[in-house]
């Protein structure tokens, strides 16, 4: 039986995960709007969630990987109509990953002060890091957690309760944040700062849980792991190591670009901190497609389907191309009441503006790139994957940023250099796939 790829079916798995995808950003936005709103040294709190931010970011991704090779493992089986042969693997990499997250809160934990240091952070903005992070690093094991059952729902081509699971992590979150940093009157101090850290804590704590609820309750999938390892756990470990590597050289970007802002000044942290968490708002309202491209492109693999595989990919460059040019125009329209949301500080907002416009002409670049990350995961290439975020990271983004930053651009030097990036990130993907996948296609 062939696998459809309408656009109903498609859409059918990208909107559940475009919803559960953006929970993530929203975490961040939700923080990065109500901290700066606060009454007290709200610019500097602010600039603490960016550097805290792209660093606890890059943990995620980082381990978050898990999510990824198990949709691809998974997804495929379900395409060979062999879905028993894995069905302990998800269990055993849950216990890895988030054994792992206990062993990164011990080590980082106690030098938190070190590591913010390295971010260019100083005086009460590194203060506020430490705070926070020391915080919110608790919710760590929750997130990898939650993350890897959503990989499990994704091979299992079912977004629908990644998506419930996220809309009650990002609700929480927000009302969780609105009580917590600003306080209730009589009732609970405002906490400021640290509040948004226990709302966000909190918030994953429940993700988790009702993650585990979902995939007792709906799938026959086990959470309790159980031992020998499954057949697939080499390729596992082989997956996540390229993706390791590629999502450290993901992570020298974020770093080189947070700790350039942060060397500019409070004003240019802060402005960086709106702009680059409404740029992941974009990358995960894409990465719906993409995990749709994701899931579907594993079992079509799995099922020798590769006519409907190049089929597929056809109609995501379209889809992407279109849902790029509308958050870009979206943007467009919300351009000065955006800034707004996120802080009344007119310096701050100035430089905000003065680079935003670069974050909306990246976002139809951002969707091509975005889906066929999706593709080539699904497809359980991540040394493809790994060789060109490292070639993009070292020969393209950092040479171009050291040169705008000598050239005095500051904010802009960054935020051009990420659009090349992107660039080199994406299109060596679409020739590669279409040249292995096309000459398949024919065959069939």
């Amino acid at each position: 039986m062939s696998t459809s790829i309408s656009l109903k079916h498609i859409n059918k798995l990208a909107i559940p995960a475009l919803i559960s995808g953006i929970s993530e950003p929203i975490l961040s936005i939700t923080d990065t709007a109500i901290v700066g709103n606060i009454d007290v040294n709200a610019t500097e709190s602010l600039a603490a969630v960016g550097i805290v931010g792209a660093f606890i970011s890059m943990l995620i991704w980082v381990l978050g990987q898990t999510r990824s090779a198990i949709s691809s493992i998974v997804s495929q089986y379900v395409g060979a109509n062999n879905i028993e042969a894995v069905k302990n693997l998800p269990a055993q990499a849950i216990f890895i990953i988030t054994s792992l997250s206990i062993i990164i809160i011990i080590v980082t934990f106690p030098f938190a002060n070190d590591i913010f240091k390295l971010y260019n952070a100083s005086n009460i903005i590194l203060n506020y890091s430490v705070d926070y992070y020391q915080i919110r690093v608790f919710g760590f094991p929750f997130t990898l957690f939650t993350i890897a059952v959503f990989g499990t729902f994704r091979g299992l081509q079912n977004t629908f309760y990644p998506m419930i699971i996220a809309i009650v992590g990002a609700l929480a979150n927000i009302i969780l944040d609105f009580i917590l940093v600003y306080g209730i009157e009589g009732y609970v101090p405002a906490m400021n700062i640290k509040g948004a850290a226990y709302a966000s804590v909190v918030a994953q704590f429940l993700m988790a849980i009702c993650s585990a609820y979902f995939l007792i309750k709906k799938t026959d999938i086990p959470l309790k792991p159980s031992f020998p390892f499954n057949k697939e756990m080499k390729r596992f470990v082989v997956m996540i190591l390229n993706l390791f590597v590629r999502t450290i050289a993901l992570n020298v970007t974020l770093y080189f670009a947070t700790r350039f802002a942060t060397g500019y000044g409070k004003d240019y942290i802060a402005a960086y901190t709106i702009a680059i968490n409404l740029w992941f708002l974009g990358a995960f309202v894409i990465d719906g497609y993409a995990s749709a491209g994701n899931i579907l492109s594993g079992k079509l693999l799995g099922g020798t389907e590769y006519k409907t595989l190049i089929k597929l990919s056809n109609k995501l460059i379209k889809y992407g191309i279109i849902l790029g040019l509308i958050m870009a125009v979206i943007g467009a329209l919300v351009y000065i009441p955006i800034g707004k949301l996120f802080t009344q500080d007119p310096n701050v907002l100035s430089e905000f503006y003065d680079v935003f416009w670069i974050v909306l002409i990246m976002q139809p670049v951002c969707a091509l790139a975005f889906i066929f990350d999706g593709i080539f995961k699904g497809l359980g290439k991540m040394k493809t994957l790994r060789n060109i975020l490292l070639l993009s990271t070292f020969i393209i983004f950092i040479p171009i940023l050291f040169l705008l930053d000598y050239l005095n651009l500051k904010l802009h030097a960054i935020f051009i250099a990420m659009t090349f990036w992107i660039i080199a990130r994406g299109f060596p993907l679409i020739i590669k796939f279409r040249r292995e996948f096309l000459p398949l296609s024919q065959k069939t």
